[in-house]
């Protein structure tokens, strides 16, 4: 029904003490997963402060699976580099994103959004940066930015993340407006002939990954409903089993 759905199981729900541990089990699963998802949070562009480049270096020393960046910092142009020498297969930045780095921090249950990108240069910068280096360039959109806003970008970019939840935290419940979004972007996609993956991230499980995936959604990021479940590799099963 589905077609071929991409598994991202996001570290962010990982035992950081044991990252080894949990990136190896994921690996050791059949299938593996086609992503691992590492959230690289700045304390200010969202309430949280996770990953690093050390961090994402030292993950491309232990598995072969490709590495899918979000950056959700304020200042990318500043720190793309990093992200790109640190290893990162994919990196994907958010069109809400700039370098006012003088805003206070966002509060938890909340994000920055944005009606339309004012600078398009800017991001069209930042993905040609990506693709000079050789990697996949993704954007994406806060819950309350509008699918329009990222519709002049969809043929330049490899992926388009939704976030069905605020970033920041994880655990929280999947916002149901996001399915609309969904749709709106692959319908926009379709139109102009462009072909970008759609990823969702925020609230997946085997509940609510089906109603992104009838929608048009191509990747599934899955933390809590992985990495915290009792036997991660059974929860990522049946996330799987959900939208064949």
């Amino acid at each position: 029904m589905f077609g071929d759905v991409q598994i991202a199981p996001s570290l962010l729900s990982a035992d950081f003490m044991n990252l080894e541990r949990d990136v190896q089990l994921l690996a050791g699963a059949e299938p593996a997963p086609e992503w691992l998802h590492v959230d690289v949070m700045d304390g200010h562009f969202v309430p949280n402060l996770t990953i690093g480049p050390p961090v994402i270096k030292s993950l491309k020393k232990i598995t072969n699976i490709p590495l899918d960046v979000h950056l959700m910092i304020d200042n990318p142009e500043q720190q793309l580099d990093w992200y790109i020498d640190a290893g990162a297969d994919l990196i994907t930045v958010h069109l809400e994103a700039d370098s006012r780095v003088a805003e206070p921090p966002r509060r938890p249950g909340t994000s920055l959004s944005v009606e339309r990108v004012d600078d398009p240069s800017r991001i069209i910068g930042l993905i040609a940066r990506i693709h000079a280096a050789g990697l996949l360039a993704g954007i994406s959109l806060n819950p309350n930015t509008p699918a329009e806003a990222a519709f002049r970008f969809l043929n330049l970019a490899e992926l388009v993340l939704v976030m069905s939840v605020h970033p920041g935290f994880g655990g929280q419940r999947f916002i149901k407006g996001s399915i609309g979004k969904v749709a709106a972007l692959a319908a926009e996609a379709k139109r102009i002939g462009a072909n970008p993956l759609i990823e969702v991230d925020g609230g997946i499980n085997a509940q609510t990954a089906p109603l992104v995936v009838d929608q048009g959604a191509d990747v599934l990021v899955a933390g809590n409903a992985v990495l915290a479940a009792a036997d991660p590799i059974a929860a990522l099963e049946e996330i799987r089993q959900a939208v064949l």
